[in-house]
């Protein structure tokens, strides 16, 4: 993907008139300031895929376990996030975030290039990437930079959410998340240098804090 998508990067002009004309393809975020990524992407090369998911801000290491302190309309309660091998999502091999909160347990798949940057290829009953229409969208860059914007996954009325870098210090990034479905909510997400996923609250919309255990 990497190879393919440094080389797409370069006739970007041709590739937004391509993109143009697909009616299933989604218009991919401006590349400056993501590196020249073509995000969503809609056809991953699994040879520019690593077996694991170690961006020091998106950290996922099979068989570990987080708790997090979830407080919303429902009350507070736990959110356990565990890490497991996924399945092959587009032809790359995935590792699998499970969160389990109130009975309820969520499946994600990521993937992280060659070069760092670590890929949303699905949800599990929800939507895929490579089926029907879905592409892989960007979870956290190598290097995040402030005004960074890019779309997280691309699934059409089912997944459209837009990221945006917010802020980046010495060991915290700082990124709000904003969905074309969810006019009017936007959830603020901060990553610690490490650990992954530390907080993240409801800026607009229904009320909900979820924070990591210390």
């Amino acid at each position: 993907m990497l190879g393919s998508m440094t080389a797409r990067a370069v006739v970007l002009l041709t590739l937004l008139a391509f993109l143009a004309g697909c009616g299933t393809a989604s218009v991919p975020s401006p590349p400056a300031g993501v590196d020249e990524l073509v995000i969503p992407t809609p056809r991953p090369d699994p040879a520019d895929f690593v077996g694991t998911v170690d961006n020091p801000w998106f950290t996922l290491t099979p068989g570990s376990r987080e708790v997090y302190d979830v407080a919303d309309a429902a009350g507070d309660h736990p959110m356990v996030v565990t890490v497991e091998k996924g399945p092959a999502v587009a032809g790359v091999p995935t590792t699998a975030r499970v969160q389990t909160e109130s009975g309820k347990r969520t499946v994600d798949w990521y993937a992280q290039d060659d070069r760092g940057n670590v890929w949303w290829f699905g949800r599990k009953g929800e939507w895929a990437a490579g089926t029907d229409g879905a592409e892989a969208g960007l979870a956290m860059a190598a290097t995040p930079r402030v005004g960074d914007g890019y779309r997280t996954a691309y699934a059409e009325g089912v997944v459209e959410d837009h990221a945006t870098v917010e802020s980046v210090a010495d060991d915290l990034v700082t990124v709000v998340v904003r969905s074309a479905l969810r006019p009017g909510t936007s959830a603020e997400q901060t990553y610690l240098r490490g650990t992954g996923l530390e907080s993240e609250r409801v800026v607009a919309g229904a009320y909900r804090v979820v924070r990591l255990r210390q």
